[in-house]
């Protein structure tokens, strides 16, 4: 049967481990290799709600973010590279708490491993962004990631202890 504990914890460690490559990759790129924005100039040509978006307006790392300042696709750009920070550390997160708990069964030692790793992955990987050309390495940018691993790892603990629970 494949749902066995070794199953789970191949499964847990191999998506951190892609995660960890695909970051890798995608920080050695320069912006203008992964911006989405030409892409998404011609896909929403019509730019579907940008009245309603238009007044949306914030600082993140010193700039303002709002369609005035970056432009409508650059705009929603911002929303979806921040949502995939977070979203790939929600599940490095998630996957090293259940990969490590399953493998040594000990809470605390999955909690600081599912939230050491990444907050110095997210930490060397934003420095290595600053050696990329077009990159700008963001402290916001590993608080957030940070804040994913944590959902992700509380999220995962709550789920262990649930479907414990309800075994019992």
């Amino acid at each position: 049967m494949l749902k066995t504990k070794k199953f789970w914890i191949i499964v847990s460690f191999a998506c951190v481990l892609l995660i960890m490559g695909t970051l890798l990759k995608s920080s050695s790129q320069t912006y203008d290799e992964q911006s989405l924005v030409p892409m998404m100039d011609k896909v929403l040509a019509g730019k579907p709600f940008e009245g309603a978006l238009s007044h949306v307006s914030f600082m993140y790392a010193g700039e303002e973010v709002s369609i005035s300042n970056l432009g409508y696709s650059k705009f929603l750009e911002f929303f979806i590279r921040k949502g995939a920070h977070f979203m790939t550390y929600f599940v490095m997160g998630a996957g090293l708490f259940a990969g490590i708990y399953l493998l040594k069964g000990r809470k605390r030692l999955a909690f600081l491993v599912a939230l050491l790793v990444p907050l110095l992955f997210a930490a060397s990987d934003e420095i290595h962004q600053h050696f990329t050309g077009g990159r700008t390495p963001l402290v916001q940018d590993v608080i957030l990631d940070f804040c994913g691993a944590t959902v992700g790892t509380l999220i995962c603990f709550w789920l262990f202890r649930h479907f414990k629970k309800r075994k019992k």
